[in-house]
Parts: C-alpha cells; structure tokens; sequence
C-alpha cells in the first residue's frame, strides 16, 4: 500500500498535537496519510498501554488515517540503534510515501530528539540498496520519499512553511481529546502533568492562532525542512 504522507511520531497523541489539522486536511482531499508511533507510550504518568492504545484508535477515525502503526518500541529509550534504524526503514519502504513527517530535532523530550535522529537517518538510508529489510519475508526495495519535514513539538523554531488549517482546527481538537486520559479532566483522579494542565489546550489554540496569523488565516501549524523548497510564483499568481 502507497501512502502520500507518512508521520513518524514518538508516542501516541504526538502527531495529533503537532499537525492533526494539517492530517485532517490532506485525508479530507482524499490523500492517504499514515502515523507510525514509536512506542505505547508506557511511561506516561496518567492512563495505561491498553487506554492509550484505544485512544489512538479514536484519534485515527476522526482524523480519517489510512493506516496507524505502532512499532512497540521501549518508551523513555527511544535513541539511535541500529535495531531501531531498521524498523523505521522497513516502514519507509512498505509503504513508500512522498512526504516523511518527524519531530524537530530539538525539544524538551528527549525521545522526539531521538525521533527526529532516527526518522532522519531512515529517510535517507531506505534508498540504499545494500542496506536489505524484510516485510513478511520478502526482500524490500529501496526505496527513499522526496522529502523530510519537521513539525513542532515544544520548542519553536521559524517555520520553512505554514500550513493553513481553519478549515480542520476543530477536528484536529476532536483528535486530541480522543486521548482523554492525557489531558485535563476536572473528575480525574490521576496525578497532574505538563501537558493535562488546564491551560495546556488553550496553549495549543494561542499558537495555532499565532501561527494562523501569521500567514493570514484564522489558525496555522508550522513545519521545518533543511533543504530549500521551491515556490511557484506563477501557480500562485494563477490563484483566485
């Protein structure tokens, strides 16, 4: 199966977080999108494996996803190993997307750092032909997307470009709230995080907004590329 989009994230609900608006408008234009998560996320302070695991489920229907994958690896762990690499060319490869997505490769967790490292290294390396990976035993070919683009965790950084989502941010919310357990609950009885502070989701809709602004737009998430883009002034200019 061909995706347009892959997204590679750390742990569950981190590609809801990031780009869930961006996510919602491409499957809303009938592109295929796919998340592959890193790990279950088990060392989360609040919910389980198992509540995790239905959220992301949740979060996958309503932001409409071809495919969602989660590679099991160890939470808290998630560094550059050679195993790892491996895992993540193998995703590459099976499903042969134009576009790769990772974390920014500098945040406050240390497992979207090495996320970010990881994801890297795979998108280049996928389309090395002595490089051999194996889906349900047969040979893979190499095979490397067009290009690699970082979304925004934590820390900031000045976007390469600004996607607008107006017209998704409402899904992307409704995407986020599917993991009910992470975020703020007045009936909880679990212990409070960084990210189930009240004022966490209003956080998250002031940058939107920020970043929305920015280009115009009532809301926008921001991406990263190191290598240069083209623009086509002319299709731009041809716009009504």
């Amino acid at each position: 199966m061909q995706l347009d989009v892959l997204v590679f994230a750390a742990h569950p609900d981190d590609a809801e977080l990031s780009m869930g608006g961006t996510i919602a408008r491409l499957t809303n234009s009938d592109f295929k999108v796919g998340i592959i998560d890193l790990s279950r996320g088990e060392l989360s302070t609040r919910g389980s494996i198992d509540t995790r695991k239905e959220e992301a489920l949740k979060a996958s229907a309503i932001l409409k996803l071809t495919v969602r994958e989660n590679l099991g690896l160890k939470d808290g762990s998630l560094k550059y190993c050679d195993e790892y690499l491996l895992q993540i060319i193998s995703k590459i490869r099976k499903y042969c997307p134009k576009f790769v997505f990772a974390p920014y490769f500098n945040d406050r967790h240390p497992d979207h750092i090495g996320t970010s490292q990881l994801v890297k290294e795979a998108f280049f390396y996928s389309g090395l032909p002595k490089i051999v990976t194996e889906d349900n035993e047969m040979i893979q070919t190499p095979y490397r997307p067009q290009k690699l683009f970082y979304f925004m965790q934590m820390y900031e950084f000045k976007p390469t470009f600004i996607v607008d989502i107006s017209s998704t941010f409402e899904t992307k919310m409704k995407s986020i709230h599917a993991f009910e357990t992470q975020f703020h609950n007045p009936e909880s009885i679990e212990p409070e995080t960084f990210i189930s502070q009240p004022n966490f989701l209003k956080y998250l809709e002031a940058r939107a907004k920020i970043y929305g602004f920015k280009i115009g737009k009532d809301y926008g998430e921001p991406f990263y590329c190191e290598e240069e883009i083209e623009f086509d002034i002319i299709n731009q200019l041809q716009k009504k």
